[in-house]
């Protein structure tokens, strides 16, 4: 294309409008493909939707707010001896009263962004389901192998801790991924689709596979373990509440502004005001874990610190081995985002539940799937970060990334190709 000046400002002709009309009608019938042509026709300045110059307080300190919620959980828990019985005396589906609150109300502002027209696109890309195919083997055959050899590479010698680790490998996260994805600026619609998928299959594959896990490979008869089944009742009530709730509630809120016709309102000052509800109730739940663990954690130092090695190695290794392999097949940096959360997450609430419910409260089982969301919430807050400042370095946002496929290498989406980002966006300047 001539980049001239008299050929920027010329005019097109009707025979060359006329030409790229049947395009323009197949970007109108993909909103979100359309979207990704704007975005590479007007480039960011290679910062994500979320720059940490731009958050407010309480996101900019996240970091500090989380340690300073653990360490007032830890203070409370092993000043106030009563505060883990107080805590646990009501309890919601095998978890303590206030954490399921505020599970639920942590996920409800995410979900609330979430459109389910904007959806509807997505299931018609052929790269969704090839999205969905490798979240499955990720989460449910990798993820879950990896946590179950580095639990016997760490504790060989202490089988209650390593059931409680294999418990938490196999339970897959389908709430905090939200969360994460959000501070990194990942793709939400994405992810929450991802969600979903996930947790139909933590109810049909979380039982046998843990049963695997826990009965054969094990270095000591069954036992009493004869009569310790992980049942579906307690998988199938933690989905349904943990996403079912904050999902229906999050459709019921958009479809009541909607049908009042206050979608301005909605997207420009509701979503807003309600939005630091997740990172409050992230902290809530911070705070009530260590208190209601603080003075198990402290009186079991040495399990405990034996436990967290393992875990960090896993929580790194997941991430580090998604976003380096979707980086290699470039996958665009939301998406790539969001699978890497997805992967390296865990449900943590149902991972408490079932050890809670199979093993008892005082349980090692019940430290070890304790110690899980402790670990992991710096953790992935550390990383979220990290991928942020990644995605500057990177300069993600440029990438020649071809949209209709899962990964591109450039052979068939060069920038003049009608298929790719940047020769969409060309020919759309050419129309102007």
């Amino acid at each position: 294309m001539d980049r001239t000046p008299a050929a920027q400002t010329a005019q097109p002709l009707p025979s060359q409008m006329h030409t790229h009309q049947p395009h323009d009608e197949h970007a109108a019938a993909h909103p979100h493909l359309d979207s990704m042509v704007d975005r590479a026709a007007h480039p960011p300045q290679h910062t994500p939707p979320l720059q940490l110059k731009r958050l407010k307080l309480l996101d900019q300190l996240l970091a500090l707010w989380i340690l300073l919620a653990m360490a007032l959980g830890i203070i409370l828990g092993a000043l106030v001896p009563s505060t883990s019985v107080v805590l646990e005396k009501v309890q919601f589906v095998g978890v303590s009263l206030p954490i399921a609150i505020a599970l639920i109300v942590m996920m409800w502002p995410i979900l609330c962004r979430v459109s389910p027209g904007s959806l509807i696109p997505l299931f018609r890309q052929r790269q969704l389901w090839q999205h969905l195919a490798f979240s499955v083997v990720v989460n449910w055959i990798v993820s879950p192998l990896l946590m179950l050899g580095l639990a016997w590479a760490f504790l060989p010698d202490k089988e209650d801790l390593r059931e409680g680790l294999i418990v938490v490998g196999v339970a897959r996260c389908i709430a905090m991924v939200l969360v994460w994805t959000d501070i990194a600026g990942g793709d939400l619609d994405y992810c929450a689709i991802l969600v979903a998928f996930n947790s139909i299959l933590q109810m049909v594959l979380f039982s046998p596979v843990s049963i695997l896990f826990l009965r054969v490979f094990r270095t000591q008869p069954l036992g009493d373990w004869e009569d310790k089944d992980i049942d579906y009742t307690t998988v199938a009530k933690s989905v349904a509440v943990f996403l079912g709730i904050p999902l229906a509630a999050a459709v019921l809120t958009r479809s009541f502004f909607f049908a009042i016709r206050k979608q301005k309102f909605f997207q420009e000052r509701f979503l807003p005001a309600i939005a630091p509800l997740s990172l409050i109730s992230l902290l809530f739940t911070t705070v009530i874990i260590f208190a209601a663990q603080g003075k198990q954690v402290v009186h079991s130092i040495t399990d405990v610190l034996r436990v967290i090695p393992p875990l960090i190695i896993y929580f790194f290794t997941t991430f580090a081995a998604v976003v380096f392999l979707l980086r290699q097949f470039h996958v665009p940096y939301p998406r790539t985002a969001t699978q890497a959360f997805t992967a390296s997450s865990n449900n943590f609430e149902l991972a408490q539940a079932v050890c809670i419910a199979t093993y008892g409260a005082q349980s090692p089982q019940a430290l070890a799937a304790t110690v899980g969301p402790l670990v992991e919430v710096p953790v992935l807050l550390s990383l979220a970060y990290l991928l942020v400042h990644l995605r500057r370095r990177w300069r993600w946002d440029t990438d020649d990334e071809c949209p209709t496929t899962f990964y591109c290498h450039g052979k068939n989406c060069t920038p003049k190709s009608k298929d790719s980002i940047e020769g969409r966006a060309a020919v759309k300047e050419e129309q102007v």
